[in-house]
């Protein structure tokens, strides 16, 4: 701040540089009583009001030492001493209190210009400091304005005849100055994992998740949203711009998304007219595709809720087997019906398999394999296992919005129909390929699509898998891709793959939620095409047309 100068009356001009030092102006009109001390300019009369109570303009001695002394105490920063040398105090000081608070006006220089009767123009020059924002720095700001004396009524001094334009000539009664951002949130680009931006615009699909991330982020991805002054209605709606104090600017957030592996997702349920596919890389668990089908509808891939069908014998595979109540080659019944809680449950076309093994049963998908085995269980086993080797039902935190698979205590034939993926079991794209990811990689890592590494949050982690149980799963898997109701779809892919189809019954439709899981190499993809048949011929495609991209 700069030191202010005293204003000089020379040739009956008045020139004077306040600043928020002050610069003394009741001394400077020779102010200074008959007996030695200074004159008041807000003193009053003794007289009661009306009685020998002065009228009429004020001199120009009074306009003089009222305005400087307004202009003074304003450029001090003492609004209350400046607001009671005006007609309307409460008004004055909260307008000028607000330009400090409001406005972060942090310096302030006012120079007065020679008075033209009862007004008096002045030079505003400001420092307006914005420390919301790291990225916006001070800046100066200068306007002009002006201010009329007035005789108050009721005491006949002089005073400052109060109104918002006194404060900018722009202000008008209801209106106030602020400073802030230029939007509520600052420009963000969205990254995929080659640091390429992705766009709503190429990228349909994944519109409302980069508008999530955006928001999620903001804050974390060293954008600025800018910031300007501005004069505001009661509402806060921006009037106009006073001041720019700097532009925004983009922060930047990455995801896992893989572009190769994004665009066959996007390709893969082209044309369809519901479709929902995830893919997760099993060593890392970062997702590295999304696609929705139609684009601009629910985000069922992440935040979808159905029941998976037999996909989900993934799961009651591994409890079985770690019940001892299964294992791939052993003897395993597959009957015709087998009925639990008063319901009798089928395979479909209601097909049995006489004297075979349970991995015969998982690669046919027979329903009472595994129904079979309900009596053996607790009401809360396969809900305990879902959470302790795969994860399903606990919180995770993937850097979007997502429905993490629930998999609810039932009893009885409820319980029974959780076994095949019935019953309450909700699950979706992501989850599905969650299952398929921990086959492969021997353990649960929690999917993933912002890197941890950004904002340090914490992943959801579950005991796992034993050595043994997941490798007889990825034999289960395999004999499946290659000699079971997934062979189909998985024809001519090479590598390491297992995949399971499943196909969920919905009351009221038509046709059964399709259903398909699986992995190739280090990729794992699921994908659900609501009431369109059986898993295999209807979401086996869509997976292995994702699967072919990986390397």
């Amino acid at each position: 701040m700069r030191s202010g100068q005293r204003v000089a009356v020379i040739a009956g001009t008045c020139a004077a540089v306040v600043s928020v030092l002050g610069f003394g102006a009741y001394s400077l009109l020779g102010g200074d009583t008959e007996d030695g001390e200074r004159g008041n300019v807000a003193a009053t009369s003794d007289d009661e009001p009306g009685e020998g109570v002065e009228s009429g303009p004020p001199s120009a001695e009074e306009v003089l030492r009222t305005s400087g002394a307004f202009l003074d105490a304003w450029a001090a920063g003492d609004a209350a001493a400046a607001a009671e040398l005006t007609d309307d105090p409460e008004a004055a000081t909260a307008a000028l209190t607000s330009l400090v608070e409001d406005a972060a006006v942090s310096q302030l220089t006012v120079t007065p210009q020679a008075p033209s009767g009862e007004r008096v123009g002045f030079a505003v020059d400001a420092v307006v400091a914005y420390e919301e924002d790291e990225a916006v720095d001070p800046a100066e700001w200068s306007y002009s304005s002006e201010l009329t004396v007035t005789r108050d009524a009721d005491t006949g001094e002089p005073v400052v005849d109060w109104e918002p334009s006194v404060l900018h000539p722009d202000l008008a009664d209801g209106q106030s100055i602020v400073t802030g951002p230029l939007d509520e949130l600052p420009p963000v680009e969205v990254l995929d994992a080659t640091g390429a931006v992705l766009t709503a615009e190429e990228h349909p699909t994944l519109a409302p998740i980069l508008e999530d991330l955006r928001e999620r982020y903001a804050e974390e991805s060293g954008g600025s949203a800018g910031a300007e002054t501005r004069i505001v209605d009661a509402e806060g709606e921006t009037v106009a711009q006073l001041l720019a104090l700097a532009e925004p600017s983009a922060g930047q957030v990455p995801t896992t998304i893989d572009p190769t592996i994004q665009a066959a997702a996007e390709a893969a349920v082209a044309g369809k007219s519901n479709a929902s596919v995830v893919a997760i890389q099993p060593s890392t668990g970062a997702i590295q595709g999304i696609a929705n089908s139609p684009a601009d509808g629910f985000n069922t891939a992440l935040e979808g809720s159905y029941a998976p069908g037999s996909t989900f014998k993934i799961v009651t595979a591994s409890l079985l087997i770690d019940e001892g109540l299964a294992s791939a080659n052993a003897p395993h019944p597959c009957p015709q019906y087998f009925e639990v809680g008063g319901w009798r449950f089928q395979n479909l076309d209601e097909f049995e398999i006489e004297g075979g093994t349970f991995a015969d049963s998982f690669a046919a998908s027979c329903n009472t394999a595994f129904i079979s085995q309900a009596p053996e269980l607790s009401d809360d086993a396969l809900g305990n296992q879902a959470r302790d080797a795969f994860g399903l039902g606990m919180t995770w935190q993937v850097g979007t919005t997502t429905m993490d698979g629930s998999v609810p205590t039932q009893s009885d034939a409820q319980m029974a129909a959780s076994l095949i993926g019935q019953g309450g079991v909700r699950m979706n794209p992501m989850t599905m390929a969650s299952v398929s990811a921990t086959v492969r990689n021997g353990g649960f890592l929690q999917p993933y699509l912002v890197p941890q590494s950004f904002d340090d949050r914490e992943f959801a982690t579950a005991s796992g898998l034993s050595a043994g149980t997941a490798q007889e799963l990825r034999g289960l898997m395999n004999r499946t891709a290659t000699n079971g109701t997934a062979a189909e779809a998985m024809a001519g892919l090479g590598g390491d793959i297992g995949a399971k189809t499943g196909s969920a019954e919905v009351d009221g439709q038509d046709k059964p939620n399709a259903w398909f899981t699986a992995y190739r190499n280090d990729l794992a993809v699921a994908a659900v095409v609501p009431n369109s048949g059986h898993g295999g011929s209807n979401a086996g495609p869509v997976v292995a047309d994702v699967l072919r991209a990986a390397p």
